[in-house]
């Protein structure tokens, strides 16, 4: 099983790598490109830190946060494999697959981006230019592409605060990895009982074995 699950991560990794290396070798910063009309659009954008563009504390806060992710990564491999040992549900293992996956993803931006490519500024990045890449290793910038603002509208004029303000649904503009990491966490959630509570009519067995046993 653990075999199955490090290929589900490596699809996605694939997958999610060839995504982001194709839109920075061939996409301005800024530029979009109208897949379905107005509600999904690749929009190529990068962040300095959390997944669905949102960012982290300067620079000091990008180190911390790609340090914490490398520690994170090696947590969740050590948690995926001792689920695999223990024969843990077939959909759990493929959520925490998901969350390492997606988590690998964009680790992988922030170590080797900044070394490997030019600044996407007003120009199409250039894979392992002469003059060396935009930002040392860990302070690379993740690479963020899909956008679906789907709904455009305006709050109505009685709601408080933001009463006839336009708003936007969705705005954030995402990656793969950040999809993956959402779905598997959305998979954990909704299943929390089925993969991390044991089933009542077990607790009730053995809560009777154990009072024969005392009596």
């Amino acid at each position: 099983m653990f075999k199955k699950a490090l290929l589900i991560s490596a699809l996605i990794i694939l997958l999610d790598q060839f995504v982001k290396v194709y839109i920075k070798t061939h996409f301005i910063l800024g530029e979009e490109y109208a897949v379905a009309g107005n509600w999904f659009i690749l929009h190529f954008t990068e962040n300095n830190g959390m997944a669905f563009g949102f960012e982290f504390a300067g620079s000091w806060g990008k180190l911390f946060l790609s340090t914490f992710r490398v520690l994170a990564i090696s947590g969740l491999m050590y948690y995926l494999y001792n689920l695999c040992k223990q024969n843990a549900h077939k959909w759990h293992v493929i959520s925490i697959s998901m969350v390492f996956a997606g988590a690998l993803g964009n680790i992988l931006d922030s170590l080797f981006y900044g070394v490997f490519f030019s600044d996407s500024y007003g120009q199409v990045a250039e894979f392992m230019p002469a003059a060396g890449g935009y930002a040392p290793m860990l302070y690379g910038k993740v690479v963020d592409m899909l956008y679906f603002p789907m709904i455009h509208s305006t709050f109505p004029s009685w709601l408080p605060i933001w009463g006839g303000e336009d708003f936007e649904f969705f705005s954030p503009v995402f990656n793969i990895a950040d999809f993956s990491i959402s779905c598997g966490v959305g998979l954990l959630i909704l299943n929390q009982n089925k993969f991390y509570n044991k089933p009542l009519t077990e607790t009730k067995e053995t809560s009777s074995s154990e009072e024969k046993n005392i009596d």
